[in-house]
């Protein structure tokens, strides 16, 4: 079996840190979404990875994941020249698929647990297509499958008006070589691309099996801000550990579950977990509450921060309280007069910002 992971695209909702930064590659609690992504994959069994990539971002797709040495996989490269929609990319990744049973993963998307149980159910029960369902507040954004009073499916649709149930397709999909001949007879959709929900029903139309599998689990789609800090808060409630490894002044605390890596310093601060404060960080005369991440080389001073993501390399000056909010990398915030109360931010990198 192989693996197709999804990282292509132009990450429109989440600009404009997406103009510089890949939006598989932003961190949550200090790791790329694609990397979680790759350790699922690897733990499912599955070494022979296909990504796609675009040609803005494929570089540093590249650089950030190299030969797939780090998890002892073998990653091949597919550029997609332009994001026609999931059935293209399948179509364009048709040489490295071959006629293998395969995995597709979008690669801003985490699962609760993995998709080895998913995986494990396909190789049992061998159907043409087994996608993961998962009961969602707005199906309108998603793909949406309608089942019948047996739970089989009968009809999915993409981003319906006026949905016939709340099941929406997550973004992970097992399939046999028979979606290639589906898709083949597909047509793009009103939004102009191939919509894979077209190639599955095509699948049931023609008779073929598609079974479907419930996710109990959270499931994040990391594609806007504020699903980028839910997903955040999410990873940092569950699988962060105590580990503090920086150094530690004696007029600072540290409390709870807090990752404080290698080379960073805290100084007359308290930090809350559960977070994550990266490599070279300084944290000085501040606090970190709980659900933040800081990125490496970042520098939190008179300043308080909580349920934020900030990248590498940034100044965060100043503020009284800074909440729910996504700041690029090199990005300074400062307050230049009175300390500001509050702020709330999305700031692109390479930015200043004077309050």
């Amino acid at each position: 079996m192989k693996a197709l992971v999804l990282a292509g695209g132009k990450g429109t909702r989440l600009k404009p840190i997406t103009n510089t930064v890949a939006k598989q590659l932003l961190p949550v609690a200090n790791k790329p979404i694609l990397c979680y992504v790759l350790d699922q994959i690897k733990e499912a069994g599955i070494s022979d990875i296909g990504i796609i990539i675009s040609p803005d971002t494929g570089p540093s797709i590249k650089e950030a994941l190299g030969s797939g040495s780090l998890w002892d996989v073998d990653i091949t490269y597919i550029l997609q020249s332009e994001p026609l929609g999931l059935a293209h990319a399948v179509t364009t990744a048709r040489d490295f698929l071959s006629d293998s049973l395969f995995l597709m993963f979008l690669g801003d998307n985490l699962i609760q647990g993995g998709v080895s149980e998913f995986v494990h159910r396909f190789t049992s029960e061998t159907p043409d297509a087994l996608i993961l369902l998962k009961e969602v507040a707005d199906p309108r954004l998603f793909g949406v499958a309608e089942l019948n009073g047996q739970g089989d499916i009968i009809h999915l649709v993409e981003k319906p008006k006026e949905p016939k149930s709340n099941l929406a397709l997550v973004g992970a999909y097992l399939f046999t070589p028979e979606i290639h001949q589906a898709i083949a007879h597909i047509r793009p959709s009103w939004r102009g691309e191939l919509e894979i929900t077209d190639a599955i029903q095509r699948l049931l139309d023609t008779g073929k099996k598609v079974r479907s599998h419930v996710l109990e689990g959270w499931w994040l789609d990391t594609g806007k801000k504020d699903d980028l800090l839910e997903a955040n808060r999410v990873v940092l409630d569950e699988l962060i550990q105590r580990s503090v490894e920086g150094e530690v002044d004696s007029q600072s605390e540290i409390v709870g579950r807090v990752e404080l890596r290698k080379g960073a310093r805290v100084q007359n601060s308290t930090i809350r977990g559960p977070a994550s404060i990266a490599e070279g960080c300084q944290i000085v005369n501040s606090f970190v509450g709980p659900f933040t991440s800081v990125g490496p080389g970042t520098i939190v001073e008179d300043s308080a921060v909580e349920h934020s993501v900030i990248l590498e390399r940034s100044h965060i000056c100043g503020i009284e309280r800074l909440a729910d909010s996504l700041v690029g990398t090199r990005v300074s915030i400062r307050k230049t007069g009175d300390k500001l109360r509050a702020v709330k931010a999305f700031v692109g990198c390479d930015s200043t910002l004077e309050l």
